[in-house]
């Protein structure tokens, strides 16, 4: 949920902004009394609005009435520090869902706000969209052009965002795009509490109408300033916006790629046919499985594949179990020559075989909707 945090301590608004983090809401923090409500439900349009500082004079909820009667999708619960029964009946009346002693400890925050998430249920979790997580097996093996070529195909149709969680080496961007970006996943981080839908949007590259990329920072010192909370939070937001959410990850398992991992909905293991990648899969694998990840949430993308290597599907299978499996044809040259001009091989090469597989990858992750028409219809529409 989208939570405004309305007081007059700074103190009070940090803590429960990181406790929010922590919990996967996104705060918007204001520092001020009750004043600042009608403006926090004009300009942040939350799901829930926190207000600490309001005392027990019923006067004092004539603009708590007034949010509560112009903006009813906002569930408003107050912060006090005294109360009587009189003001707690009033401030029912007044349309509170819930009044809580100030400060508010973090138990009984989490449990006000999960109360009120479920009594909202679809207008709290508006997250519709797909999360695919790309992960290389080994390095080379292809996951950042896949998971960039592919948001394109995907574009074509749907909603598509791009994050580049590959903090200190990611470079996802100049895989579809000439530019440098004006803003990373630092800068999206160093004002966690500005996170709303046209903040995060502002702070992407546009490469096509329809997709969109959250560039790696710029300076591989800034991913310090990355916190888990802070993807938790971006990834719970483009959820809400987009059709599908494409996160290309690093090869290191750490507290970020856990954290994304846990939000996808599909990891896709990127590999190639050859022994080292085999091994490296496995390895790979075996910490999905610690993990706690089913075996249906992992499936693996077999890159350069030629249909009679040395190594093929069924020697794969053998040594990995079974899990889903997708194949990208080889084409070397044209594949290396489509990132050194930073040109998507759908626009360059679109009859080439490896756009073609993932034009196909697309299909299966999005299919196109019947048009409703009988065989016969379409063989004669082709012919």
């Amino acid at each position: 949920m989208k939570i405004a945090v309305i007081s007059p301590s700074m103190a009070h608004l940090h803590e429960m902004g990181k406790l929010l983090l922590s919990l996967a809401h996104l705060p918007v923090l204001i520092e001020g009394g009750k004043s600042r409500m009608r403006e926090a439900a004009e300009q942040e349009a939350p799901d829930l609005m926190l207000v600490e500082g309001i005392c027990c004079d019923v006067g004092e909820l004539t603009q708590v009435e007034y949010v509560t009667t112009h903006y009813p999708q906002i569930a408003v619960v107050l912060l006090c520090a005294t109360t009587s029964p009189d003001f707690l009946i009033n401030s029912m009346r007044a349309g509170v869902r819930e009044v809580l002693p100030s400060p508010a400890t973090a138990v009984a925050l989490e449990a006000s706000i999960k109360r009120i998430a479920t009594k909202l249920g679809p207008i709290a979790g508006r997250s519709t969209g797909k999360v695919l997580a790309f992960i290389g097996c080994k390095g080379g093996s292809g996951a950042t052009f896949l998971a960039t070529n592919l948001g394109l195909e995907l574009a074509q149709s749907k909603s598509v965002l791009l994050i580049d969680l590959n903090l200190q080496f990611g470079d996802a961007l100049s895989f579809v795009h000439e530019a440098r970006p004006a803003s990373t996943l630092a800068d999206v981080a160093r004002e966690i509490s500005r996170l709303d839908a046209s903040f995060l949007a502002a702070s992407t590259v546009k490469v096509a109408p329809n997709f969109s990329v959250l560039a790696a920072p710029d300076d591989p010192s800034e991913a310090v300033e990355i916190t888990p909370e802070h993807i938790e939070a971006v990834l719970a937001l483009a959820a809400t916006q987009h059709d599908f959410v494409l996160l290309d990850l690093g090869r290191p398992i750490n507290n970020y790629t856990v954290k994304a991992l846990d939000r996808s909905h599909t990891i896709f293991a990127v590999m190639q046919a050859g022994l080292p990648s085999l091994r490296n899969a496995k390895k790979m694998l075996a910490i999905f499985k610690s993990l706690g990840y089913p075996g249906e949430k992992v499936e693996l993308i077999v890159n350069r594949h030629e249909r009679h290597g040395e190594i093929g599907l069924a020697d794969i299978e053998r040594a990995l179990g079974r899990h889903a499996v997708h194949t990208v044809a080889n084409s070397y040259k044209r594949v290396a020559a489509s990132i050194n001009h930073g040109e998507p091989l759908m626009s360059s090469s679109p009859s080439n075989p490896v756009a073609k597989s993932l034009a196909g990858f697309a299909e299966t992750l999005s299919p196109k909707p019947d048009d409703g028409r009988g065989l016969l219809d379409r063989l004669l529409r082709r012919a």
